[in-house]
């Protein structure tokens, strides 16, 4: 038994061989996905502690948030943010496609206007996109959302997120990584094609 031990360590941690390494990416995969996730969900008080951007409705398009500000302010004017508020949100300089989102807690008392949620509306793909309203009806709280690039918040028969229940939401964006969720976003694209999603 202890031989066979032995091997397996051997082929595991030494071996350079082609099968070792797709050994060690399928253990690192199990590792990741069943002990190292759900300890930072435990950890964090979310069930999603890191999700990957995979739209652009968050991004600044370069522009220094000065610049940003002048094109984009009419909206926010209107409905009651100033730019002296807006520089004072988390993440003010929006974020790209391709970045990681570490999460925290969900609990609505704790987030506020410009905090960046990330919630999942009608059971469809989460949205992360910064909450511009919050408002308490019959004990819950709710929010409204928009993404720094878009023109408006989205009202349509898939989306409402001028309603948002806090029983929707899924975590408060607390960290930025850049560019690394490219590497999910490629995988998934490579399964799409794949047939297999």
């Amino acid at each position: 038994m202890e031989k066979n031990l032995k091997k397996v360590w051997h082929f595991i941690w030494e071996d350079n061989s082609i099968w070792s390494w797709i050994v060690n990416i399928i253990l690192a995969f199990i590792l990741i996905k069943f002990v190292v996730y759900p300890f930072l969900g435990l950890v964090l008080i979310t069930s999603h502690p890191v999700v990957a951007v995979v739209s652009g409705s968050m991004e600044h398009n370069g522009m220094e948030l000065e610049q940003w500000w002048e094109k984009n302010k009419d909206w926010y004017l209107k409905n009651g943010i100033d730019k002296a508020a807006f520089e004072q949100f988390s993440l003010k300089n929006g974020f790209n496609k391709g970045d990681i989102m570490i999460l925290v807690g969900k609990d609505g008392r704790n987030i506020k206007i410009g905090d960046v949620i990330v919630f999942v509306e009608g059971g469809k793909d989460p949205i992360i996109h910064r909450v511009v309203k919050k408002a308490e009806r019959k004990g819950t709280i709710y929010f409204q959302t928009k993404g720094d690039n878009n023109r408006d918040s989205i009202k349509t028969s898939q989306l409402d997120e001028t309603n948002i229940a806090e029983t929707e939401v899924i975590g408060k964006a607390a960290f930025r990584v850049p560019l690394l969720g490219y590497i999910k976003i490629g995988f998934v694209e490579i399964l799409k094609l794949a047939g297999i999603q």
